[in-house]
């Protein structure tokens, strides 16, 4: 999802998690209407969130050990997770010990561990630099594979949004309002062995320059008016 500065992203994803209350209309998730956080949703913000005493797998584990799940179960699903994001020999590590990108992999595993059925995503890699940002792309597209979760992304980098999306929405300024809602393929194409190479020759091709141009020129409508 992208849109113009203060068009209502943060607050949509904020009503989507729990957070805030729909002032009309109503959100659901399997037929259930949403009226308060839960674990059916993941969240991931910008800031890492993570607690500095705490290691990577006790920050991880968090939310299992809150659910009350016994310590050998919740220890065998965070490490699965682990493993997955490359972080499996940094799991006592201190979490103020590691980068920014392995800090929000660490926070991306708190996540998914509780096993939401939707991960919503604020602009998680938006503080990261530009290489650990196209590392971090990709390791959510391969995480989106493996796991096959429903996951809200929102980021105002459209190059991004194009290179993550099986679905683009775009939004008009204030107040948002769904502008275009398009269907991409960029994201399901995407090879699960890929790595930078790949993406960077992806982001060359001509149909994704095309659909990013057009992408940028709804959003440039949008500040124009």
């Amino acid at each position: 999802m992208i849109g113009p500065s203060g068009c209502g992203k943060t607050t949509l994803l904020r009503i989507i998690g729990g957070f805030y209350e729909a002032t009309s209309g109503s959100v659901t998730l399997d037929g259930k209407q949403i009226r308060e956080p839960g674990a059916d949703r993941g969240v991931v913000f910008q800031e890492y969130a993570l607690f500095p005493w705490k290691s990577v797998m006790g920050n991880a584990e968090f939310g299992l050990l809150m659910k009350g799940i016994a310590k050998r179960d919740r220890r065998q699903r965070v490490e699965e997770y682990l493993q997955m994001v490359g972080l499996s020999e940094f799991s006592d590590a201190a979490t103020y010990n590691l980068s920014g990108g392995m800090q929000q992999r660490v926070a991306i595993v708190r996540a998914l561990a509780n096993d939401p059925a939707v991960l919503l995503m604020d602009e998680p890699f938006g503080a990261l630099d530009a290489l650990t940002r196209e590392e971090m792309e990709i390791e959510l597209l391969k995480i989106w594979k493996k796991t096959k979760k429903t996951i809200l992304f929102i980021t105002h980098d459209v190059e991004e949004a194009v290179f993550l999306s099986s679905r683009l929405v775009i939004l008009t300024a204030r107040p948002g309002k769904v502008k275009e809602n398009i269907e991409l393929s960029f994201a399901r194409d995407f090879p699960i062995t890929g790595g930078l190479k790949e993406a960077r020759t992806l982001k060359t091709d001509p149909a994704f320059i095309e659909v990013r141009t057009n992408a940028l020129k709804s959003i440039w409508g949008e500040r124009a008016s």
